[in-house]
């Protein structure tokens, strides 16, 4: 292990991240982007694999802390096998302990391992590879996104988080100043961090954006230090961030909150009509100009080959068979909260639809549904809550 490597396990063992308090019973919620069903949906329009088989994927958390994704990744994936490494052995004590009271050992097959994710010896073999805010701590992120693609099955996909320099310049800022004052992670740093902080005088840039954007999030110590006091950080921009992607044979199939990266939150009437006529790059380099809060880049890539289909062709979608995400609250009522929990209000005839694709024998194709509608009307609900991401399709 590299000197920057024993820094950096040396550091979670000091503070195991993330600080989340463990409790008994599931964890809250759901995240749709740890559910490899919604996952894989999301960024293939297609369910994985044949609408007759029963899947079980492979899945690796490369980086799981004291697991909080792994929590999920198993409540989410039933049956799923999970791996799950860190290079902090007192944050994977936690992980283990988090999981056993959430009952997520009878829920999946899970494993921990305390290795770094240079030294996995898988190849081809996982079919889902979560790593969140770990390549952005290694000295080498290029040779740790090679190494993750390597383990991944062909046709498997990667769900990355990675910091962004537009929105962490003020954070950048205040790691630098910590450093000249000497301070080192531990207790005493935090308190004398936090000291600085609250000393700024109250026209500070920098105490603004920190009372205004992370005091809440820093309020725990472990996140105060994981924030400012971490000694490895890398942060990306969109130009940096690609290049990274294509020194790898993965590719970039998608942000995971997309919602971020669509340039009509930000603009209107003529200025959005402009920027429409730009490509998707030029509109997302828009956006970061734009935008100074984004604070980092959450998004998949894939391992090729990896068809994409868009459903615009109704006989297709007819012939396609369908089920509901599991990503939703609140079915079977009207009103759902959707994948990202956000209010989703179902019309008369989306709410019979989906009541009729509940009802019937799984692998059915849609145009087969008993609803007694036209084809064309079918398609169109069916078309409609796919692209809300309320049912996941299967092609026929």
């Amino acid at each position: 292990m590299s000197q920057t490597s024993c820094a950096v396990s040396d550091f979670y063992d000091r503070f195991p991240y993330p600080g989340d308090v463990l409790i008994d019973g599931p964890p809250p919620g759901y995240n749709w982007r740890w559910c490899f069903e919604a996952a894989y949906a999301s960024c293939s329009g297609t369910l994985f694999g044949s609408k007759h088989e029963q899947f079980t994927p492979k899945i690796l958390d490369a980086g799981c802390g004291t697991g909080v994704s792994t929590d999920y990744l198993a409540h989410l994936n039933p049956g799923s096998e999970i791996f799950a490494i860190d290079i902090s052995k007192n944050a994977l004590k936690i992980a283990s302990k988090r999981l056993s009271r959430s009952k997520a050992f009878d829920i999946a097959k899970v494993s921990f391992e305390k290795t770094s994710l240079y030294d996995l010896p898988h190849i081809n073999y996982f079919d889902f590879v979560n790593s969140v805010g770990v390549l952005h701590h290694l000295t080498d992120p290029s040779s740790g996104l090679k190494k993750l693609a390597s383990c991944m099955k062909p046709g498997g996909i990667l769900h990355i988080f990675l910091y962004a320099e537009v929105g962490r310049r003020e954070i950048r800022s205040v790691q630098r100043s910590l450093t000249s004052l000497g301070l080192v992670p531990n207790d005493q740093g935090v308190r004398l961090g936090r000291k600085m902080l609250s000393e700024l005088p109250c026209c500070s840039q920098l105490r603004r954006n920190y009372e205004e954007k992370w005091s809440d999030e820093c309020r725990a110590d472990v996140n105060f230090a994981d924030m400012y006091l971490h000694p490895q950080e890398v942060n990306y921009n969109l130009d940096t961030l690609f290049q990274l992607i294509e020194n790898t044979d993965l590719i970039f199939v998608g942000f995971s909150n997309p919602e971020t990266w669509n340039i009509a939150r930000l603009l209107k009437g003529e200025l959005l009509a402009i920027a429409k006529e730009m490509s998707l790059m030029k509109q997302w380099k828009l956006i970061e100009d734009l935008d100074l809060s984004i604070s980092h880049f959450e998004f998949f890539l894939a391992k090729k080959p990896f068809p994409i289909l868009d459903w615009v062709d109704d006989s297709s979608l007819l012939s396609a068979s369908g089920k509901i995400s599991p990503c939703l609250w609140g079915w079977p009522t009207k009103d759902l909260l959707d994948r990202d929990m956000a209010p989703l209000k179902l019309s008369s005839e989306s709410f019979e639809f989906l009541n009729v694709l509940h009802s019937s024998r799984p692998g059915t194709p849609l145009s087969e549904l008993p609803l007694g509608w036209s084809s064309s009307q079918i398609a169109s609900t069916a078309r409609d809550l796919l692209l809300r991401h309320v049912i996941l399709i299967s092609p026929g």
